[in-house]
């Protein structure tokens, strides 16, 4: 059993693939041709914005954002611990400082009312706050939009993995100033390698990152600021045309698949199922349940041959890298109790349902002995 099984998906759209990438390689057009410009255009509808900049990676497309808003040197940004490292590292590479907030114990995303209360106590000192859509769940903008409004700070989601995923029928990506996505191959539009998407409803913003992502230049060989390559190369973007026509029924699949755990897994108090609040809907990029006896669990399973994944182990907060930023232990409490019990157990579309019970009866027979 895989964790995230890709080779099933691929034996299902593999040929088409297959062509695809064939069909780039015979038209020797291998970096910003007519397959990103495609997918560009069908990104930007499938979200519902206007522009959508096709980039290297979600990290380069987060930092990107970043780079183009321009905002002040050395200001705060707001960002989760209970993330991946990129969403406060391309903070730093923008000559910009993070500022940890604690997140939702439901949720896992940003609490809105813990960072209410940071923009208050730090007033005038945060431009901006990242909020990440963890595990394919978008983070509450219902109350964060009009809070950063309020405030007179940029917004800025971290879709990278939570694309495909709705909050009252507004799809993740279309949040905030600008957005960011990953085609990790793991993602829910996984590609064959890295890249990732930029989505903005700002013209002048869009044509900025575009810019950006090839040093950037303006017109040939001249140069208006200090860009990066962050291109996205046309085999990957073919390849994930291809996917993107599978996407939609891929997240039902996923949604199959959480619906039999949610159901298998009814009525073991010791698993907390993943929380989707009323209005919400998740692309199912992860499973993720907190459990009690985590790491003793995690080698019951794999002695069973049942793969897990602990996203994530260590918060940003307590990382070498971010120790100077003041952030000791116990000072986020929620983050730092996550982190110690969440357990990721297999998720993909292709899930069988026996497969789903293997592993539910045998997460269930650790907790009976």
């Amino acid at each position: 059993m895989r964790f995230i099984d890709l080779s099933r998906g691929y034996r299902r759209y593999g040929r088409e693939i297959e062509e695809a990438v064939l069909r780039v390689l015979r038209s020797t057009r291998y970096v910003l041709g007519p397959e990103v410009e495609a997918l560009e255009e069908e990104l930007a509808r499938f979200v519902g914005v206007p522009r959508a900049v096709g980039v290297s990676s979600g990290t380069d497309a987060l930092y990107l954002i970043l780079r183009a808003l321009e905002l002040p040197s050395g200001s705060l940004v707001l960002v989760p611990s209970f993330t991946f490292v990129a969403t406060a590292e391309v903070v730093f590479r923008a000559g910009l400082k993070p500022y940890f907030v604690d997140i939702d114990p439901l949720t896992y995303n940003l609490s809105p009312p813990a960072v209410k209360e940071a923009l208050e106590r730090l007033k005038g000192r945060v431009s901006a706050v990242i909020a990440v859509s963890l595990f394919g769940l978008p983070a509450d903008f219902r109350a964060l939009e009009p809070l950063c409004e309020e405030h007179g700070v940029v917004l800025i989601e971290d879709a990278c993995q939570s694309l495909g995923a709705e909050l009252e029928g507004r799809a993740s990506g279309s949040f905030g100033k600008a957005a960011a996505t990953s085609f990790f191959p793991s993602k829910p539009l996984g590609g064959a390698g890295d890249g990732g998407m930029v989505f903005t409803r700002e013209v002048s913003l869009a044509e900025r990152i575009r810019a950006l992502r090839v040093h950037g230049q303006t017109r040939p060989y001249y140069y208006e600021w200090a860009g990066i390559n962050g291109r996205l190369d046309e085999i990957q973007a073919a390849v994930l045309r291809v996917k993107l026509r599978y996407l939609r029924e891929e997240i039902r699949l996923r949604q199959r698949v959480a619906d039999l755990y949610r159901g298998l897994l009814s009525g073991v108090p010791e698993v907390v199922p993943p929380h989707i609040p009323e209005g919400f809907t998740s692309s199912w990029a992860q499973f993720t349940v907190r459990v009690k006896a985590r790491d003793e669990l995690r080698r019951w399973l794999a002695e069973r041959g049942i793969p897990t994944a602990v996203y994530y182990p260590l918060p940003l907060h307590l990382q070498p890298v971010f120790r100077d930023l003041g952030f000791p232990p116990g000072s986020l409490p929620e983050t730092e109790r996550a982190a110690r019990e969440v357990l990721s157990l297999p998720m993909h579309p292709y899930l069988k349902e026996e497969e789903i019970r293997y592993i539910v009866d045998n997460l269930k027979e650790f907790y009976r002995r």
